[in-house]
């Protein structure tokens, strides 16, 4: 594949995958063609392909004949999504303990730092800074469980925390002091090295996190 054809199909994947996960282009919302190719300025041939690439990995839809759609949302798809991201990042994080150096450990401390100011930033009422702010939830959730000796496993969590955060943009309130508690908690826990003790509160926070978006979910609706 010529280069410069890669880094074009590469950022085109990128635009695209960000302003569906950040609600720039709503569920269900046809991807025609024409308007993709003036706003993201690529060619046919790259945005058949990009769409593709998005529609194997569930963020698009293609019904046969009848071009690309963004995949809808609906509260059983956010459900299953959970469970799998419960499985998953547990396994991944009480591995990532068991294996985790001093490098790991630091990564871990740098990455919560980041999170913890962004968090009390956000306690103090600035929500300007949204999309910086779950980029470093991200952060720190990946370095916690970076040292599980995966790829596959960090390839498919990726895609997963993707599809969670897609639902929390699009309802997005923030939780406030009690996501905060939970982070330290964890951070706490792992670097501790109690597996048993970090699993429990990952699963707990995720599943809060799945309780806070339906039921705001819930209320946008009624």
């Amino acid at each position: 594949m010529n280069k410069q054809f890669a880094t074009v199909g590469s950022s085109t994947y990128q635009r695209i995958k960000h302003d569906i996960i950040f609600g720039e282009l709503i569920p269900g919302a046809k991807l025609k063609l024409e308007a993709l190719k003036q706003r993201y300025s690529a060619s046919s041939s790259t945005l058949r392909e990009t769409l593709n690439r998005l529609a194997s990995e569930g963020f698009v839809e293609a019904p046969e004949q009848r071009g690309f759609f963004v995949t809808p949302v609906s509260r059983e798809d956010l459900i299953e999504i959970t469970e799998l991201r419960v499985l998953l990042e547990c396994h991944a994080l009480e591995q990532s303990i068991k294996n985790g150096d001093t490098d790991w450990e630091g990564n871990l401390v740098a990455a919560h730092h980041k999170l913890h100011l962004m968090e009390q930033r956000m306690l103090a009422g600035d929500h300007s800074e949204k999309e910086m702010w779950k980029r470093y939830d991200w952060e720190f959730h990946l370095a916690m469980i970076e040292a599980c000796n995966s790829k596959n496993l960090l390839s498919l969590h990726t895609t997963l925390y993707d599809k969670y955060l897609r639902y929390q943009m699009l309802v997005l309130t923030y939780r406030g002091e009690d996501a905060v508690v939970e982070h330290k908690a964890m951070f706490d826990a792992a670097l501790a090295r109690d597996a048993s003790k970090a699993k429990q509160l990952l699963e707990e926070h995720i599943r809060n996190g799945l309780a806070h978006t339906l039921a705001a979910m819930k209320a946008e609706s009624e």
